[in-house]
């Protein structure tokens, strides 16, 4: 199954709630933090709701 490298560019202060909260469930506590998940439905929800706010590439 493939990764996805999940890079976190932009902050999420100052945007709505909910989207901190995808922010810390894909697993970021800083700025240019990035994280490895699987390919997944509710992964790639997850990055879509917050794709102003992050980087992604595949990982191998």
């Amino acid at each position: 199954m493939a990764k996805l490298k999940v890079t976190l560019v932009k902050s999420g202060i100052g945007y709505k709630e909910d989207q901190k909260a995808t922010l810390r469930s894909l697993g970021f506590h800083r700025l240019n933090q990035s994280v490895v998940h699987e390919d997944s439905v509710s992964i790639r929800g997850m990055i879509q709701k917050v794709r102003h706010l992050v980087k992604v590439e595949e990982a191998e």
